[in-house]
């Protein structure tokens, strides 16, 4: 009894005289203590409301085995290990190392920082890069965030969750977040993600496989191959930034549009959408591609594209220099305007419309087609109405003009049109050898024409006609064109490429440098909202999801 009383003595001025160097555990309080080297060789043995301590390490448990020589300490039951107002850790077994200052814990282990608590059943802690890693499952809840892993990392300077496999996030506001590598701030509540993710919601799907998301206030921004899916529509661009509060989102370079309920496909460089409002906005070499019931697609380009209403409500509105384009049928005008809902097309602003050889112009031109079918059945061509074909042969150039035109198509060709109010023609005749007859030029008040093949196959004056054929020789070079003549063949659109100006082309060359650039960023720390935040390069192995 006395040597064991001796023994507590010195044990108790031994720790006295450690309090003076930090790097000494430093036992407080013990009920009892107890030296037995036959059970436990060069360690006393504490049970009953420890408490101890290590350069700032406030440390707590039921029973204890300390080993003062190695400045090493097993604890056992309610464990408590307090850094500061940092961390605060609980389980139901912890080693500590006084030396390197390495902690590890097992049992139920939870650990409390002001942010965040993590729950799971093993934990490291490395006091002296201030880490804490697990490699068994952990639940994270963050200010109603909770996050999910296999594994991960907590980097107590930086504030910051890494994990390397099958993480969630789930937010308060019910957004999902998912990848095998991710990044998360505490504060501000910015996640990271590296490798294949996905972002969902009750409205939208999101993947990436590099970007950036607010998870407070679910803002994201995603830079490699990445995708919006919401409704019947899929958002994919270079770079996407995607706002859920405004249902906004606008993607850049490369982008793509795909609507598959009214198979429709947009691209451009610079895109805008507004899902609750049904619109978007195209822009850097806008164009739209619709394949209609006969399997061939309709092109629009312009260099700003507007479409708004839903699914089958959709209003299309292409300005500043807009083109159309199908394998039958070109034009051009200052905007285009396209109403789904009945079958609309508007030219607006210097139009011409060429459907096989035949050029029409006028102030404005309409096209009107089935909704049901989408075949073309009407066209109106209204103030100074004027269509133009080249003559078979060489000759000269057949036209008719009036005040306003109207024209009947079957199978997206124009097979006849009538030409109101002081219509005029001039015509050049051929006898079937296609011989030369002359050139019949006559004006009245409307005027029928049937085309075969789209081209004038017969063309009837009405009402109070007036007309005369004229030897070629006969009639002067400029009486051979009717007032307002202008032949706009050069302009036609005759291949999809030719759809685009050359100013607009030079966007393609432009966007490949950005991509890239972009590419290249992806590597680097990102710049997000003014903060630039550096992004963990250590590789780790990931598995899929």
């Amino acid at each position: 009894m006395k040597t064991y009383f001796l023994f507590f003595i010195l044990f108790f001025l031994s720790n006295t005289v450690s309090a003076q160097d930090s790097k000494k555990i430093i036992i407080h309080h013990s009920d009892f203590s107890e030296i037995n080297e036959a059970i436990i060789p060069d360690a006393v043995m504490l049970s009953g409301n420890i408490s101890a301590e290590h350069d700032g390490v406030l440390i707590q448990c039921n029973k204890a085995y300390f080993f003062e020589k190695e400045n090493y300490i097993k604890l056992f039951g309610d464990v408590v290990m307090n850094q500061g107002d940092t961390i605060h850790m609980n389980s139901k077994y912890a080693e500590y190392n006084g030396i390197n200052g390495f902690a590890y814990a097992t049992g139920d282990v939870l650990l409390r920082s002001p942010d965040s608590t993590l729950e799971t059943d093993t934990l490291h802690f490395d006091r002296g890069q201030n880490l804490v890693h697990y490699d068994s499952f952990a639940t994270i809840i963050n200010k109603g965030n909770t996050l999910t892993s296999k594994a991960g990392k907590y980097f107590l300077t930086e504030k910051k969750f890494q994990f390397f496999n099958s993480v969630t996030i789930t937010t308060d506001q019910g957004t999902i977040v998912k990848s095998n590598h991710l990044d998360f701030y505490e504060v501000p509540q910015h996640s990271y993600v590296f490798g294949p993710s996905t972002i969902t919601n009750e409205d939208n799907y999101i993947y990436t496989e590099n970007g950036f998301y607010d998870v407070k206030n679910d803002i994201g921004k995603l830079i490699k191959n990445s995708h919006i899916i919401y409704d019947d529509r899929k958002i994919e661009g270079d770079s996407i930034y995607y706002d859920k509060n405004r249902d906004f989102s606008s993607a850049t370079n490369h982008v793509r549009i795909t609507d598959t309920i009214n198979k429709t496909i947009i691209k451009g460089h610079y895109a805008e959408m507004y899902r609750e409002r049904d619109s978007m906005f195209v822009t850097k070499k806008a164009l739209i591609s619709a394949l209609t019931e006969e399997k061939d697609s309709v092109y629009l380009h312009a260099k700003r594209i507007l479409v708004t209403g839903k699914t089958d409500q959709r209003v299309i509105r292409a300005f500043n220099d807009a083109r159309i384009f199908k394998t039958d049928m070109s034009g051009k005008s200052d905007s285009i305007h396209w109403n789904q809902n009945i079958g609309l097309t508007q030219m607006i602003g210097r139009p011409v419309l060429w459907n096989g050889e035949s050029q029409l112009t006028g102030e404005v031109i309409h096209l009107l087609n089935n909704p049901i079918s989408e075949q073309l059945d009407s066209l109106k061509v209204l103030n100074n109405a004027f269509m133009i074909q080249k003559d078979s042969l060489g000759t000269g150039f057949n036209q008719v003009k009036g005040a306003n035109m109207y024209g009947k198509f079957k199978e997206n060709k124009l097979y006849e049109l009538d030409l109101i109010k002081n219509a005029e023609i001039i015509y050049f005749m051929y006898n079937d050898n296609d011989e030369f007859i002359g050139i019949n030029k006559g004006i009245c008040s409307q005027i029928h024409v049937e085309l075969d093949n789209n081209k004038i196959e017969t063309a009837t004056l009405m009402v109070a006609p007036k007309s005369e054929i004229y030897p070629k020789d006969e009639l002067p070079e400029n009486a051979q064109k009717l007032k307002d003549f202008q032949w706009r063949g050069d302009e036609r659109i005759l291949t999809l490429d030719a759809i685009f100006p050359e100013s607009e082309l030079e966007l393609e060359s432009k966007a490949i440098e950005n991509s890239v650039i972009q590419r290249q960023e992806a590597e680097e720390p990102m710049e997000v909202l003014g903060e630039t935040l550096e992004v963990n390069k250590e590789k780790q192995p990931t598995n899929k999801q």
